[in-house]
């Protein structure tokens, strides 16, 4: 049996350019899994394996890699950092046990850092942080150190120095052995050796070393006593009180270094060993019943244990789909059947293999604790539990935001109508963010995404790797409606054409849902059986159907509260399809007179500027009725956070780099819906109706 102390699940997240896979592939290199160091902005990083990563330099979807080090097997998941592939780090954080957050020493804690940062902590993921680029001009340790405390307001345990800035750098200072590391211009991070730190820093080593210990001692009173008496503590008790605060996500064990220049990153991997948890030692994952309650019951990591794992991602390739799975509790053998909780169905599994990026390795069979994939699953999607026949239980699954942005799309002849939704099904099966529906009046695809690079790089998937030629529209808002006003109706639903009738009548309010997480609520009030219990199910069912599409341009409807009051029944006409035609007549009667309105998807909008184009940019972003919430100045120009309307940052990349003469960057990600302008809402409305009537 394997012994899971030795086993380290983690994934290296970041924003987008600090460097996450640069540094995945020194890793790998350290390790021996590789030989050739690709480099990112060569397209020949190993786990950008997709030509779409390769030409653009940016991690797409999550890699799953594995190797070794000091007697520890590290199974690793490079995720993406751009926002509109969030997706990807928040469902690989979901199975990992630990993590190493990677800063950028210049760009410093940049926007998709807080939200990756979130999810870790929404997951419950201990972390090291690994501040990178500090050879880059602006790289400043400890301007990033204090970011991660104001920012992500976070506690970061500061665990090395670095020797020198910018193009001096050439090494780390270990602050527990108070000895440097210091790499030579060789670029061969074996090339190094550990001497005594240059004496202008002892004061600062002294300071950090003192705040580095009395941090990690809290974690034990006894410990911390005889420090406090004079007592110093012996290296090994430090590490095991750091280890125990890293778990407890107390603080986060701070490393800096240049991963491009192969400087720093073997203390980080020595950290990964002795701070971050082992599948054992992370809080188990609870149980759900069928309706989504916890059972009390956790899955414990032990492989003599009933199975359980979590299908996190699908992957199709040239053999089939690829399911990776974390087990969580159990052994399972090729050729074994699982039940999947969510379908009801029995899953026999043809072949696992362990993943290299994009090779793999057959294994006979995986045990708790592994990150492997699954050959064969038929019908099993990301956030399904696979679970013993015999003892069946679910894991809490994944939620998923919404999509905010919809293009349609058309194959160019009729042959590739057919491969184009082969292909189309594919690929909703390996990305729960990206949803396709067809309009019903129109016949036409819509894709819906994250954002217009997360709909670019699928319609690219589409032509290149399954080769269907399509036409795009324009990219479209995905408004919602919502109401503003109380209305108490009333309506009677009444036919009579020989044999039985149909007779429903209900009494209702409908509200604006303001203070509230949810989108719709339901409540009866009858009292008295005016309308019997059984109809109460098929009344909201209507009025959830019909909610589908809102009343002024048919967007759906949000926020609304329906109470039924009152109503009355017919012994012999009544039934489940009067109610329900009741409710639908009621909805279209009753919403236009609360007052609809249009809301709109608001975005929170990130940008960097160099100092000489901050006026032109804020200019704009007024211009686009953004609204300016903070600025930050940093050493290479000027951090803007905004708040504006999707449907005004069409094309915002090519404007802002326009305006900055190339070096401006920014990102965005959806925060909120906002009731539009009426002006506003009258053109979409407007362009709907022409659309309608085009068609």
């Amino acid at each position: 049996m394997t012994d899971l102390s030795n086993y380290r699940n983690i994934g290296i997240f970041a924003h987008v350019d600090a460097g996450k896979t640069t540094t995945t592939e020194r890793i790998l290199k350290l390790t021996g899994k590789i030989h050739k160091t690709g480099e990112v902005h060569d397209g020949e990083a190993t786990t950008d394996f997709m030509d779409q990563e390769q030409e653009r330099g940016i991690t797409i979807q999550s890699a799953a890699t594995s190797c070794e080090w000091d007697g520890h097997r590290l199974n690793i998941i490079d995720t993406p950092g751009h926002v509109d592939f969030t997706i990807e780090v928040y469902r690989s954080l979901k199975v990992l046990d630990g993590g190493v957050g990677v800063f950028c020493a210049s760009g410093g804690v940049e926007p998709q850092s807080e939200t990756n940062w979130r999810y870790a902590n929404d997951s419950g993921v201990a972390r090291i942080i690994f501040v990178n680029k500090l050879d880059r001009m602006g790289g400043d340790f400890y301007r990033v150190v204090k970011q991660v405390e104001d920012v992500l307001g976070a506690n970061p345990l500061v665990m090395v120095l670095p020797i020198g800035i910018e193009d001096d750098f050439s090494g780390v200072v270990d602050l527990l052995t108070r000895k440097a590391w210091v790499w030579d211009d060789s670029g061969d991070p074996e090339k190094y050796e550990i001497i005594d730190p240059p004496a202008d820093m002892a004061d600062k080593i002294e300071e950090y070393r003192e705040k580095l210990i009395e941090t990690a001692l809290e974690q034990d009173d006894d410990l911390l006593e005889a420090y406090l008496d004079g007592n110093e503590p012996a290296i090994d008790d430090v590490k095991k009180c750091i280890r125990k605060g890293t778990i407890a996500l107390d603080f986060f064990p701070t490393f800096c270094g240049s991963a491009f220049k192969n400087k720093g990153v073997q203390n980080v991997l020595n950290a990964v060993v002795d701070y971050l948890p082992n599948p054992t030692e992370v809080e188990p994952q609870p149980e759900i019943d069928l309706e989504g309650n916890e059972t009390g019951v956790k899955a414990i990591v032990d492989p003599t244990k009933p199975f359980r794992a979590l299908a996190f991602k699908i992957m199709d390739d040239r053999y089939g789909a690829l399911t990776f799975t974390r087990i969580y509790s159990g052994t399972v053998k090729k050729g074994d059947s699982v039940l999947n909780t969510f379908t009801g169905k029995t899953e026999r599994i043809g072949r696992i293999v362990e993943m290299h990026a994009d090779s793999r390795e057959e294994l006979n069979s995986a045990e708790a604790g592994d990150i492997v994939a699954f050959l064969g699953m038929k019908n099993t999607q990301t956030g399904h539990t696979l679970a013993d026949e015999k003892n069946p239980a679910t894991l809490e699954p994944m939620v998923f935001p919404d999509p905010v942005i919809s293009i349609a799309i058309a194959a160019k002849d009729k042959a590739g109508t057919e491969k184009m939704g082969i292909a189309l099904g594919k690929m909703i099966a390996e990305d729960p963010s990206f949803q396709v529906e067809t309009d019903q009046e129109t016949g036409e695809s819509i894709m819906k995404g994250m954002g217009e690079l997360h709909l670019d790089i699928k319609v690219d998937i589409l032509k290149r790797t399954h080769g269907v030629e399509v036409e795009v529209g324009k990219p479209q808002v995905a408004y919602r409606e919502s109401i503003t006003q109380t209305v108490e109706d009333s309506y009677t639903h009444k036919k009579q054409t020989g044999g039985s009738g149909q007779f429903g009548k209900i009494d209702y309010v409908i509200e604006p849902l303001v203070d509230s997480e949810e989108s719709y609520e339901f409540e009866s009030k009858v009292t008295g059986g005016n309308v019997p219990r059984e109809y109460w199910g098929a009344i909201e069912k209507a009025f959830l159907k019909m909610m589908d599409e809102g009343t002024m341009a048919g967007f759906p409807l949000v926020k609304v509260k329906f109470t039924l009051n009152d109503g009355a029944f017919h012994a012999v006409d009544s039934s489940t399809m009067a109610f329900e035609a009741a409710t639908r007549n009621a909805y279209r009667q009753s919403i236009p007179k609360a007052k609809p309105q249009l809301l709109e998807p608001i975005m929170k909008i990130d940008v960097f500027t160099p100092d000489d184009h901050v006026g032109d940019v804020i200019g704009d972003l007024n211009r686009r009725r953004g609204m300016i919430k903070a600025q930050e100045a940093g050493p290479t120009g000027v951090r803007i956070k905004s708040e504006a309307p999707l449907s005004e940052m069409f094309g915002y990349i090519g404007d802002l780099r326009t305006m900055t003469s190339g070096r401006g960057q920014f990102s965005m990600e959806f925060d909120h819906y906002s009731p539009c302008p009426n002006n506003v809402a009258e053109d979409v409305i407007a362009e709907v109706k022409a659309r309608k009537e085009a068609k």
